[in-house]
């Protein structure tokens, strides 16, 4: 399994970044990655400064989103969409996505309820409750 370390996730994105900018060919994931990049321009300055943003610290108490971890949760739903895993999240993001007519709408509200799982699982010690997760997005969905 890849596991890769916060400064290879944040050298990834700035390095997408720059590639978009000097129009050079991405590989496929970064092909995903700038789509997701090109959603959010608010990031282009942390994004063109890779020293910097290596160095950068986001605490959730300062009111700072951390974009690295924004735009990785958009690449694990885009990731989990496909593959439909866990079993059903395609329909259910889908059926969000219509009713927001917004799939970049509804992937902040996806990133809501997966955030939510990561962290009932961290707090119980299970494994993460996918179907619990699907259940949220579908409720969300029925707002």
């Amino acid at each position: 399994m890849f596991a890769p370390s916060q400064n290879d996730v944040r050298t990834f994105f700035c390095e997408t970044y720059a590639k978009t900018q000097q129009g050079a060919p991405l590989t496929a994931v970064e092909a995903l990655a700038a789509q997701w990049i090109d959603q959010h321009p608010e990031y282009a300055a942390t994004l063109s400064e890779l020293p910097a943003a290596l160095a950068a610290v986001y605490e959730v108490d300062q009111g700072r989103t951390n974009p690295f971890l924004h735009l990785s949760m958009h690449l694990s739903i885009t990731e989990q969409f496909s593959i439909d895993q866990p079993r059903g999240i395609q329909q259910a993001v889908e059926l969000l996505a219509a009713q927001r007519n917004s799939l970049h709408e509804a992937h902040h509200e996806v990133m809501e309820c997966l955030g939510e799982m990561i962290w009932a699982s961290q707090r119980s010690g299970l494994p993460p409750d996918g179907q619990a997760y699907i259940e949220a997005v579908r409720r969300r969905a029925m707002r």
